[in-house]
């Protein structure tokens, strides 16, 4: 199967594996690009998902950036195989205060078992896209039981 085809399934893994995120679907995210190795979630705002000033709360925050980076690493996984994250670091560089919200993940280093994902989010208002957060997270490679 040439690369493209091979791609279009681990595409497709990647939507039906995420349509099975119930977390996501509670919060309202949408999954968003899908590329080898990169991965966007879309979340729309929401006051209910808010801190008290106002601003998306950090435990959601984090929440999509950990879903992109983990599908981001997903997309390079075989069939018959799931992603776990065995440890993220996250900074808030400013409030995530906008009308929706971005998170990207990018596979920094590939491995067979650990890969290793740049996470951002940013909150977009208009034309306006803030950088809110950066982090790094480890994706585990796993064989479901």
């Amino acid at each position: 199967m040439p690369d493209t085809e091979a791609f279009e399934a681990a595409r497709q893994r990647v939507h039906d594996n995420f349509a099975r995120q119930s977390v996501m679907a509670l919060i309202g995210a949408r999954l968003g690009a899908v590329e080898p190795g990169e991965v966007e979630i879309a979340l729309p705002y929401r006051a209910d998902l808010c801190q008290q000033n106002g601003f998306l709360h950090a435990g959601i925050s984090t929440t999509i950036a950990d879903s992109a980076g983990g599908y981001a690493a997903y997309t390079l996984f075989g069939p018959g195989e799931d992603v776990l994250t065995s440890e993220f670091k996250m900074n808030f560089l400013a409030p995530a205060d906008g009308e929706h919200f971005v998170a990207s993940g990018k596979v920094l280093k590939p491995g067979r078992r650990l890969s290793i994902c740049q996470v951002e989010l940013r909150a977009c208002r208009g034309e306006r896209s803030t950088l809110c957060l950066v982090g790094l997270m480890t994706a585990v490679r796993v064989t479901p039981r």
